[in-house]
């Protein structure tokens, strides 16, 4: 793998690793009351999404290796671009259900080379 592509990699880590923190013992109720916590949240999703687009373009073989990462990418252009019209509890509901398989199938290519 290349050092870009790791790199790429590394910062999708980063920022997943990070969201787990930010959220870490908080229920749904917290998240929406705290708009510092929500701006923490969306920014890291972005860089997720940002890193993973640049991947694609990279090396399409590696991040088609991340399930739904075509998703991942649009889901990053509604936080940028839809910005008023976010839900909160899609961004919550992918925090629960998505990104520990995110993170899991990152740690593994991460792992390979």
């Amino acid at each position: 793998m290349r050092l870009e592509d790791r790199k790429f990699l590394y910062d999708i880590k980063q920022a997943a690793d990070l969201l787990g923190e930010f959220t870490a013992e908080k229920q749904f109720a917290d998240y929406q009351e705290n708009s510092m916590l929500r701006a923490a949240v969306e920014r890291k999703f972005e860089i997720i999404g940002e890193a993973l687009s640049k991947l694609s373009k990279s090396d399409s073989a590696i991040a088609s290796r991340i399930s739904e990462h075509a998703r991942i990418i649009a889901f990053r252009n509604i936080l940028i671009h839809g910005y008023a019209e976010i839900d909160d509890r899609l961004v919550w509901d992918i925090l629960e259900n998505k990104l520990p398989t995110l993170r899991r199938e990152v740690d593994e290519l991460l792992a390979k080379d």
